[in-house]
């Protein structure tokens, strides 16, 4: 099945809109370098990784098909994927047992490698290592893919550039958009790029969690309450956000973060929103980021402002007698077009 799909460049005050086409996945047809040939006695060892995120800078529903997407915030907590080729074993186990949706993945690209490079007994073991919570909105199973999938492709010497892996993904679950070492603006229900936005400095998130756990399957089946005015509103957002990372105007970006959770209380409330605005304000952070589908709520603080340390022992203190924990994360800054090959 060809299925047509939509890429926006962001542009500061626009954006570029170009057709590209999203191909079924046929591992000797894909760009790059044709996978190395491996006989039935061989062993291959790959270890993938991947980021996870603090919810979202913006997720909403613009006014067009298919129009929900998310913006992410890439921040520094990981899962590290390792698969391990079995000589003579014709399937794939996986560590621990309850990283079903990293198994089936797995399963997917020993498969395909079989039938299109000519490799016979494409089984293994993989092991699945992660310090991201489950259940929180914070991309955990998107991270396990994502790793999956590079640690995979690596054991069976098969390329696996962002745009197959998104292709691979689209079989299983939305997916966050941390195939990119970028801020980037994702399709995450039809899991496909809509823009790549850029990177910021490094700030500080002042987490809290609401407790509980959100399935992001089940979550995405919930009608979305969004006017169309929302979803021109959206749209503005987006525009304002592709700008602020452009410019690197760290205090925008928390402007349009707030905005974001606000509009996001009528899908799924957070009870903690308005104490932590509150919080923000006194602490003079730049904004509170959510993950919208998900449990946390943080304050934005830029670590570069020469009052940081004050600012955020205030936050971490204030946080902790509203929620009873905290954790502070730091975001990701990466260089400029780092890794940006779609493929």
């Amino acid at each position: 099945m060809i299925v047509k799909t939509v890429r926006v460049v962001a542009a500061c005050g626009r954006w570029r809109r170009r057709d590209v086409e999203r191909r079924p996945v046929k591992l000797s047809q894909e760009a790059g370098p044709r996978p190395r040939a491996a006989g039935a006695g061989s062993v291959g060892t790959g270890v993938g990784t991947a980021f996870g995120t603090f919810g979202e800078l913006l997720q909403g529903v613009l006014p067009e098909e298919d129009g929900d997407f998310l913006v992410t915030l890439p921040v520094a907590r990981w899962t590290m994927a390792t698969f391990r080729r079995e000589p003579g074993c014709g399937d794939v186990t996986v560590r621990p047992a309850g990283k079903t949706k990293a198994l089936q993945l797995a399963r997917t690209i020993c498969e395909l490698a079989e039938r299109h490079t000519g490799l016979t007994s494409a089984g293994g073991t993989l092991h699945v290592n992660s310090v991201i919570p489950e259940g929180k909105g914070l991309a955990s199973s998107s991270a396990d893919l994502v790793a999956t999938a590079r640690a995979v492709g690596q054991a069976l010497g098969v390329e696996m550039p962002p745009a197959r892996i998104e292709r691979l993904l689209a079989d299983i679950e939305p997916t966050d958009g941390v195939l990119y070492p970028a801020i980037v603006a994702f399709h995450h229900r039809t899991v496909r790029l809509r823009g790549i936005l850029g990177s910021l400095p490094v700030m500080a998130v002042v987490g809290i969690d609401e407790g509980g756990s959100v399935d992001t399957v089940d979550f995405n089946r919930i009608p979305k309450p969004f006017t169309l005015a929302d979803r021109h509103e959206y749209a503005r957002l987006l525009d304002r956000l592709a700008c602020a990372v452009r410019r690197r105007d760290l205090a925008e970006v928390g402007r349009v973060a707030t905005r974001s959770a606000q509009m996001n209380q009528l899908l799924r409330h957070k009870w903690a929103l308005e104490p932590m605005r509150e919080i923000c304000r006194e602490v003079g952070g730049l904004g509170v980021a959510v993950a919208h589908s998900g449990t946390t709520l943080g304050i934005l603080l830029d670590t570069a402002d020469p009052s940081y340390t004050q600012r955020v022992s205030a936050a971490a203190r204030a946080c902790a007698e509203l929620a009873g924990g905290v954790t502070v994360y730091r975001t990701l800054s990466f260089p400029r077009g780092a890794g940006l090959v779609r493929g």
